[in-house]
Formats: C-alpha cells, sequence, structure tokens
C-alpha cells in the first residue's frame, strides 16, 4: 500500500505522474508520509467526492514544518497558560511536549521528576503523583483555534504503546463528540483494549452531571493494536447524525433519532489532540516511557452553503462566535455566559414571558424560538448581538420555518435590520395551516451595507386575543 500524505491513489497512476523522477519504492506500512502532490485532497470515504467536499485549511493541518501552528492550535501549557484545565491527573500537559518533525505532530509522554507540577488536584487526583506516590508523568495536548459546524474530520494517526490515551475528539456548547479514544498498553481493560476503536458522546447542558454524561459510547474492535500502525480515522457529522470511518469505511453510525435528548451536537465545536492517563486503566511505567502519539495530518472538509447567516445561531441552537477573539481559558462547554467571544440573543425581562428559546416543538437541531403575544401590553423584542448580521448591498430572499399552535394570536412576524434601520417586508402566517412546520419566504433590496455593529431584531406586538403560540426555526439569508 502507498501511504500518500495529501491524495489517495494507485500505485500505477503514482508511477505515471511520477515518470520524471522515476517510480519511488514503496514506503513501509508504519511511515507517516511519503510523496506530496499538489492536488486536491479528499476525503479518505469519499475519494470520488460525491459530496462536494471543501477542505477548511484554516482548521486543517499537514504538520509539515518543524513546530507546531500556533496561528492554528493553542498549545497546552505554552506561555504558562491552560485552556479549561491542565490535563487529568497525574499527567500534566507540558508545551515542551508537542513536536513536529518529520512530517507528522508527535504528542509525547514522558517521565519527568524534575517538572514542577501544578500544586492541586483535578478529579480526586494530584498532579504528578497518585496515592501518595511521585507519579511524574507529563504529556501534552493542543486544540484549534477556530471552530466548525457539520463536516467530515479526520487524522491518520499511530497511537503511543503505553498506559496512556490517544484522544481524537471536539467540544463545543453544551457538547463533546470523541472521534476516538485509544489505548496502546492499558494495564486494565473495563474501559478501552489495545484493539478498541473507542468512539463517544457527551451532554454537557448546565444540569449533567460530570462522569454520568455520557449519552452515546461504542467500541469497535480492530483486528490490530491502535499503536501496532497507522491508520486513518475519521467521523461525518450533519443535521442529526454522526457517522465513524476506519480507513475510509464506514464502521459505525449513530442518529439524533436513536440517542433522544441526549443529542448536543447542534453547535461548532474545536478540535482537541491530546494525551491522557485513565487511573481505572492502570498507570504507565517509568520503563515504557517516553512514548509518542503520533498524527501525519488532521483535516476537516465542509459542504458550501450560499447561507449568509450563522446556521447554529439563527437555529436557536447557541451562541454567536466572535473568533477574531480568543476564548477565556476557564470557559467550558456549559457555560452560557456572554463575553467577547461568544455572545447570546437578547430577551429583555419584559419580553421575557412572550419571547423564549425553548426545546420543542422545533424543525431541526434541538431548539426554536416560541412567541406568546397573549397579554402583552407593548412591544416585546428580540435583538441579535452587535455584528450578527453582514449583508452587501444587493437582492436578498430571507427565509425561516413557522409551526402554528390552534389558537395562536399572532399572524404575521417582523423582523429588521439596524444598522443601517431597515424594515423587512411583513411576513404573513395568518393562512398556514396549524400544527405543522412551514417554510415561508420574503424578498429585499438592501441598498446600503451593513455596518460591523448590524444585527437582526424581531419585535412582537399583541394584534388580537388569541392564546396559542408560533413557532420560528431556521433564519436564513441568500443572495438572489
Amino acid at each position: 500500500m502507498i501511504n500518500i500524505k495529501t491524495l489517495y491513489i494507485t500505485p500505477f497512476l503514482a508511477c505515471g505522474l511520477l515518470t520524471a523522477a522515476g517510480c519511488q519504492e514503496q514506503p513501509s506500512k508504519n511511515s507517516p508520509s511519503a510523496l506530496t502532490i499538489k492536488t486536491t485532497v479528499l476525503p479518505a470515504s469519499d475519494l470520488a467526492n460525491q459530496q462536494g467536499w471543501q477542505l477548511n485549511t484554516e482548521l486543517s493541518d499537514e504538520f509539515d514544518g518543524n513546530a507546531i501552528d500556533r496561528n492554528k492550535w493553542f498549545v497546552q501549557g505554552g506561555n504558562g497558560d491552560y485552556y479549561i484545565w491542565k490535563g487529568r491527573a497525574p499527567a500534566q500537559f507540558a508545551p515542551h511536549n508537542i513536536i513536529v518533525s518529520n512530517g507528522t505532530l508527535k504528542i509525547r509522554s514522558q517521565w519527568e521528576p524534575d517538572y514542577d507540577f501544578a500544586k492541586e488536584e483535578y478529579a480526586g487526583n494530584t498532579y504528578g503523583e497518585h496515592d501518595g506516590k511521585p507519579m511524574p508523568v507529563t504529556t501534552g495536548g493542543i486544540i484549534s483555534k477556530k471552530r466548525f459546524l457539520h463536516g467530515y474530520m479526520e487524522v491518520r494517526s499511530k497511537a503511543g504503546h503505553a498506559a496512556m490515551t490517544s484522544a481524537f475528539w471536539a467540544i463545543g456548547y453544551q457538547s463533546e463528540l470523541d472521534i476516538y479514544e485509544l489505548m496502546g498498553n492499558p494495564k486494565h481493560t473495563p474501559h478501552i483494549s489495545p484493539n478498541d476503536y473507542l468512539f463517544s458522546i457527551h451532554d454537557w447542558r448546565a444540569e449533567a452531571t460530570i462522569g454520568q454524561n455520557k449519552v452515546f459510547t461504542h467500541a469497535h474492535k480492530l483486528p490490530h493494536a491502535t499503536s501496532q500502525e497507522f491508520h486513518i480515522y475519521g467521523a461525518e457529522w450533519g443535521e442529526g447524525y454522526v457517522k465513524f470511518f476506519l480507513d475510509g469505511e464506514l464502521v459505525y453510525e449513530t442518529t439524533q433519532e436513536e440517542i433522544g435528548d441526549g443529542w448536543v451536537l447542534t453547535n461548532p465545536l474545536e478540535i482537541w489532540l491530546d494525551s491522557e492517563i485513565f487511573t481505572w486503566q492502570g498507570l504507565p511505567h517509568k520503563e515504557e516511557l517516553p512514548v509518542n502519539f503520533e498524527i501525519d495530518y488532521m483535516r476537516v472538509w465542509q459542504k458550501p452553503t450560499n447561507n449568509l447567516l450563522d446556521r447554529a445561531f439563527y437555529g436557536f441552537e447557541g451562541p454567536l462566535l466572535y473568533e477574531e477573539y480568543d476564548r477565556p481559558l476557564g470557559m467550558v462547554p456549559e457555560d452560557a455566559n456572554n463575553n467577547n467571544y461568544q455572545r447570546f440573543w437578547i430577551i429583555d425581562e419584559r419580553s421575557a414571558p412572550h419571547i423564549q428559546i425553548v426545546n420543542q416543538p422545533r424543525a431541526s437541531g434541538r431548539k426554536s424560538l416560541k412567541l406568546n403575544a397573549a397579554s402583552l401590553s407593548s412591544v416585546a423584542q428580540l435583538t441579535g448581538p452587535k455584528g450578527s448580521v453582514y449583508l452587501p448591498t444587493g437582492e436578498f430572499e430571507l427565509s425561516l420555518k413557522v409551526f402554528k399552535e390552534t389558537d395562536a394570536s399572532i399572524d404575521s412576524i417582523q423582523l429588521a435590520l439596524s444598522r443601517p434601520q431597515q424594515k423587512l417586508p411583513t411576513i404573513d402566517i395568518s393562512a398556514l395551516e396549524s400544527g405543522q412546520w412551514h417554510t415561508v419566504s420574503v424578498s429585499f433590496k438592501h441598498a446600503i451595507a451593513s455596518e460591523t455593529v448590524d444585527r437582526l431584531t424581531l419585535n412582537l406586538t399583541n394584534t388580537n386575543s388569541g392564546k396559542g403560540s408560533v413557532y420560528i426555526d431556521d433564519i436564513t439569508i441568500i443572495s438572489k
């Protein structure tokens, strides 16, 4: 088998492309990289690109340089800074364990008795020791600075042969997707065996309990140990589903329908690559360290969209992200507070009884916007944060999905832009049949481009005495 870093082609085709240089000897199965061909990079799961994938270069990394690209990655412990945690004690993340050389990323775990471990605990364990005995293990972790919503993510990697995890995972608002947790040489196997390809989903809503928030997990048995050789691991994440792949072949899939209320994968995710000690799997021995979790590349592909609005935010799933700002170091997935990095819809105290983000009914995802004008004496308003919409000049179409209860008092929806001020055409919903979702659209012209602080507002007034509610979901704007 030829292992090609940027495109997978047959040996015959490789020789044809390289006639001028001569056909090279096949590299070993464990070779992290052999040939680099300047062409389109495609997912191992879809080499014909039947789904129209496009590589997200802001997230993807070939690890071909001599150091980690800190424009793409946050390095745990770099400049003394840690994001969320310092690692799973007794092991601690240390920046010198992030190594890029010979075309791969190495996340090293090593025995370092002279390292200055943090004088603190995590989950009942102390950094640098276990049960009162020295356990001076350092390891490493990196996190992508960008997040993404839906796509296919893939690494070519080999787990380290020690009682240390090799993990490729992702977190976002209230959510966690573990594409894999591997372990090359566990001392006990209640959770992960050397030939397990383990993937999971965790629910990080505020009411979730740490240690009891895993809503899905599956261990796919492999015919080889994960520390034995390089393999390609991938996950396709879409609206209401996730599929897991090994060397381009589908091995398992699950859906929102199967998982039910625990399905939380509705907001953008950031990629993590790291190693940890799972004490319940046994501790690494000094003699098996140092060891490397080795990654040839990490790539993310997405499908193009013509929607000019943020899909998750305008589906009422979670916050709008301002990725020009750094994530707060203490911002955990369940954090529902506004900060420079994330902002939520604004609903003031007067409007809160009449405008609410709810779980049912919904057109997609987990949530929708509920409107109820009963007993409304003035105007209720929903307001997006500053900069939550940007439109150039031109002609556009706004669409949204609407669900009406019987006796709903609202027969129209009024939206507006703020900078510059522009009242959008009223959306008439009076004739819509109740009890089902409808897609409604209006066209409008935008004569002056949005300012950087432009945002969308919804004004609700009481027009009659009905008590039923109206629900809105999936607001989109496309250029005509």
